[in-house]
């Protein structure tokens, strides 16, 4: 998947444009763009802040850009054939103007924030949305297609165990949803799908859980700096594991630690456990 922001060119002059992957473009602030098959044929198109359109492979029109900023989202056809369950050929996606899918409309959202924030969860979220968009247009916009299969069951336990002990292994790199699936030899379309009935969660979701188990045990010790637990768990930056750890644990890093060390201080000598264990009984 490649995600791009356009903005207004500075060159007045329409110029030539070719699309060899389907995309998604969302409009993020109201603006005019000219378009026309021919540099004689242009007309003006204006567009409100959140339209979007689903522009299919190998178009190519004569553009100029007058002040349309939006973001555009290239699919690969390595997802949406797995999307479409490996069908031969090439999968065909229809032209849609004015797109109106409130599923697809959040997953480019999502996109859009990631991209505002520096892309700091990583290619693996990519992966997992691209997935996701895929199979949604793939099952909503195909031209020709095979229906995507509903899947029963999930990943035994043999596969799992080896999902858990690569994301174990590479908790400090980068992982992406295509790296997992060969770890058990299926596509990434239906390891995602097999992943998610088995679990409850997104691989995306699975490996972020992981790295946050391993960083609370990090922090439970004095010695280890902030910055080398969010590095050693995976995180790019420390403001992104402290945004995420806060948005799972309930608090921040620095504070979390706080409060194991300031237990541990005062249950010293104790057999009495932690309360918090008797926290659903109260």
């Amino acid at each position: 998947m490649r995600v791009e922001l356009n903005v207004p060119e500075r060159v007045t002059e329409p110029r030539m444009w070719v699309k060899q992957q389907p995309v998604l473009a969302m409009v993020l602030r109201t603006g005019s763009i000219e378009l026309g098959l021919r540099r004689s044929e242009m007309i003006r198109l204006t567009a409100d802040a959140g339209e979007m359109s689903l522009i299919p492979n190998h178009l190519e029109k004569w553009v100029r850009n007058e002040d349309l900023h939006y973001l555009s989202i290239a699919i690969s056809d390595a997802a949406l054939t797995a999307a479409s369950d490996g069908t031969s050929g090439e999968v065909e996606l229809r032209r849609t103007d004015n797109l109106v899918d409130a599923r697809l409309r959040a997953l480019v959202e999502a996109v859009n924030a990631e991209r505002i924030a520096g892309f700091p969860s990583g290619r693996l979220f990519l992966d997992s949305v691209e997935q996701a968009l895929a199979v949604a247009l793939v099952n909503g916009y195909a031209v020709r297609h095979r229906s995507v299969r509903t899947y029963r069951g999930g990943l035994g336990p043999a596969r799992l165990r080896m999902i858990k002990e690569l994301v174990h292994a590479k908790m400090e790199d980068e992982l992406t949803l295509c790296e997992m699936a060969q770890s058990v030899e299926l596509t990434t379309a239906y390891f995602a799908r097999m992943f998610r009935k088995s679990t409850g969660e997104t691989p995306h979701q699975f490996v972020l859980r992981n790295r946050i188990e391993r960083a609370k045990e990090m922090l439970r010790a004095a010695e280890p700096r902030v910055l080398d637990v969010a590095v050693a768990c995976g995180f790019k930056t420390q403001q992104h594991f402290a945004r995420v750890f806060r948005r799972m644990c309930g608090a921040c890093p620095t504070k979390y630690r706080q409060e194991c060390l300031q237990y541990r201080a005062t249950s010293a000598g104790k057999t009495f456990p932690h309360p918090m264990l008797f926290a659903g009984e109260l």
